[in-house]
């Protein structure tokens, strides 16, 4: 798909800096693979005399030299200012100019003094320029390090943070065409995900299975072993984030749990799951009655969706699929997706639910548990309704069970509305193949029962856009 997709907060956004009256400093950062260039250049489709150079792992006198190359294809001036950092960035300064420097952490791995050069810059020679410059890098500790931690030289200097992300739900869908069934679109979600590069390699005319023997399985495929290119491009030492992942992905979720699977000291954990966490690669997930940080009951859970399917089915099981060949997929992998992917579906269920819901201003969603009691979709409103939901993405109809099952833990659920009053309670149920006649005889007969489709979730996600 050549098209750009999404990101219009954000070109919004980089589009008012350029168009500043004063200098200004954008910081574009965020792992890997998530479209950050491509964001940054199609932000600068409309403009002129730009000065776009991407830093390589190269010493400090290629990259200066290559630099100054690309500048005076734009600014044939530069050839008489001294060949130094300091000197060629204040010249374009007084030029008023765009500049991006893509792949930066490259460029300070060469000259640890760039972020105070730019530093220095913008504290006492900038007054009079209308310059742009805009850092982009994927190595989130580095970008951290030379701009965005307080104790970073160029701490507060910038106009802009951006901090990409995965794209959502119906932009990454817009990939394919409409090519796909609502169920195939939420397969192919919690594989592929909202990262633009993995996306990229899906391709519409093949089937789900197809696609992934293709491009994960197949030990010739883009995405065989991307987790762990990602990874090693990021940390020194991976192995014990290998580890934890990976524990976390068997369904090892609770510090205790993880400690105790991967070995680690569970007083040591912290800084290995706090770094994952500054990844984006993995975050904390408490109930929603409860405070992340107070929280006794926090499970941890891999953010990324290609990843939690990497370390759920491809690490450390690569000749299990050299073996089977094209049979892989459909042998090893299709019996096990409609688990894998009922978490996939839950939290879109969740993200749908204000849709559904018009009539009530819901101010908070989530997820439940307490011991064995958990609920999968749960929305707070500002009035008296508490909405509770249950989700099934297997291949049978959701029986009645499932619903009296919600009834019963939602009895455990602590919430109380802000008026003080009793609570009302409506159930949401939400299914991939439909419902066995006994629920829909329910919600026939009571009005705060409803039941929702696979189609229906997909089709007010597409109406968010």
């Amino acid at each position: 798909m050549d098209e750009f997709v999404n990101r219009i907060e954000e070109l919004s956004r980089l589009h008012s800096l350029y168009e500043s009256d004063s200098a200004e400093l954008a910081v574009v950062f965020g792992r890997r693979r998530l479209g950050k260039t491509e964001l940054v250049k199609e932000s600068l489709t409309s403009y002129d005399d730009v000065i776009v150079y991407q830093g390589k792992q190269k010493t400090r006198a290629l990259q200066l030299e290559q630099f100054i190359e690309v500048v005076a294809d734009v600014y044939p001036g530069v050839t008489r200012i001294r060949e130094d950092w300091e000197y060629v960035l204040g010249y374009l300064a007084d030029q008023d100019a765009i500049v991006v420097l893509d792949e930066f952490p490259y460029l300070v791995e060469q000259d640890e003094s760039l972020p105070s050069v730019l530093q220095a810059l913008f504290d006492y020679e900038l007054d009079d320029s209308e310059a742009t410059f805009v850092l982009v890098g994927s190595s989130i500790s580095m970008m951290e390090e030379a701009a965005l931690l307080g104790n970073s030289p160029l701490y507060g200097r910038s106009s802009l943070k951006l901090d990409i992300r995965q794209l959502p739900f119906d932009a990454a869908m817009e990939f394919f065409d409409d090519a796909y069934t609502p169920a195939e679109q939420v397969l192919t979600w919690s594989v592929f995900g909202g990262v633009p590069y993995y996306l990229e390699e899906v391709s519409p005319d093949a089937t789900f299975g197809e696609n992934i023997h293709r491009t994960i399985l197949s030990r010739h495929g883009t995405l065989h072993n991307e987790p762990d290119y990602v990874l090693r491009m990021e940390l020194t030492e991976p192995t014990r984030y290998f580890s934890i992942l990976e524990a976390i992905a068997g369904g090892n979720t609770s510090r205790n749990e993880i400690a105790g699977t991967t070995g680690i000291d569970y007083n040591q954990l912290s800084k290995y799951l706090n770094r994952l966490s500054r990844l984006r690669l993995v975050d904390q997930h408490v109930p929603i009655t409860e405070d992340k940080a107070r929280s006794k009951r926090s499970r941890y859970r891999i953010r990324d969706p290609f990843f939690r399917f990497w370390f759920n089915f491809v690490y450390g099981s690569s000749g299990q699929y050299d073996a089977l060949g094209e049979d892989a997929f459909e042998t090893l992998i299709e019996p096990a997706l409609p688990d894998f992917a009922s978490s996939s579906f839950e939290a879109l269920c969740g993200t749908a639910l204000r849709e559904f819901y018009p009539e009530h201003t819901i101010i908070d969603t989530g997820q439940w548990w307490y011991g064995e009691h958990e609920i999968d979709v749960v929305g707070f409103t500002n009035d008296s309704t508490l909405i509770v939901g249950e989700c099934k993405f297997q291949q049978s109809p959701l029986g009645y069970d499932a619903f009296a099952k919600l009834q019963q833990h939602t009895e455990e659920l602590r919430w109380t509305p802000d008026n003080g009053g009793p609570r009302e309670e409506t159930y949401a149920l939400f299914s991939r193949s439909g419902f066995k006649q006994s629920v829909e005889e329910v919600a026939a007969e009571r009005d705060n029962v409803r039941l929702f489709t696979v189609d229906d979730v997909v089709d007010a996600l597409d109406g968010q856009r």
